[in-house]
């Protein structure tokens, strides 16, 4: 009777370990699964600034899709460009070659390598021709930019659609292919929140404005959500 009670207590014993060992297993693939999506097919984003109004707004919250333009390793700035080139008038994510240490920014592609961009009488011009921009909000100015501007090969001329309000090609130059890291594919929350809040750092606000999210529904922006790109 003894050794039966030992040997059941010792098989017990061993299926606690085998769930554990089990759920260790099951853990640790979900986290390589984790670590895979969020290195190299998708990540999340926040836009803080107001220079892709009104295609995007202060507080949207995007899905971004990373498959065939970079792959990256995370949790690190180490990354491969891969295959795949933005199109022309395609909104794309990208880390700024003048401080590529900075938050990602988000832009839209004007011009393509080879491509002659001019700006003038409020519009954007691409070999000659007038650009189709029924996104912007406000006159495209050329700022610091000396047109015509010819883009050079392996690089993507950028602007924002809110033109008066962006900061992008127009003052700093092109975007090497190898700072493009994807395209935004949905925005899966958007909350009329203080701007301060998505600002790089603000911890504590950005809990708040969460917090206050789920007090106050009427902070969520419930028509933006699930718009896709």
């Amino acid at each position: 009777m003894k050794d039966s009670t030992t040997h059941k207590k010792q098989e017990e014993h061993l299926t606690t370990k085998q769930k554990i060992r089990s759920e260790i297993i099951a853990w640790f693939w979900v986290g390589l699964a984790f670590l895979l999506i969020n290195g190299t097919i998708g990540q999340a984003r926040v836009i803080p600034s107001g220079s892709m109004e009104n295609t995007l707004l202060i507080g949207d919250h995007l899905i971004m899709s990373r498959i065939g333009y970079d792959a990256g390793v995370p949790f690190t700035n180490w990354h491969l460009p891969l295959w795949r080139n933005p199109k022309r008038q395609q909104v794309i994510i990208f880390k700024p070659p003048f401080a590529p240490d900075t938050p990602d920014y988000v832009k839209r592609v004007i011009g393509l390598p080879g491509d002659t961009i001019d700006i003038h009488d409020g519009a954007v011009w691409v070999n000659g021709q007038k650009l189709a921009e029924k996104y912007t909000t406000g006159a495209s100015e050329p700022y610091d930019l000396h047109p015509p501007y010819k883009v050079p090969e392996g690089c993507y001329f950028v602007m924002g659609d809110n033109r008066g309000n962006s900061y992008d090609s127009r003052f700093w130059g092109c975007v090497p292919r190898k700072d493009i890291i994807g395209t935004p594919v949905m925005i899966y929350m958007s909350l009329n929140v203080s701007p301060d809040a998505w600002e790089p750092g603000q911890i504590r606000e950005r809990f708040f404005a969460y917090a206050n999210a789920l007090l106050h529904p009427g902070t969520v922006r419930w028509k933006r959500i699930f718009r896709t790109f």
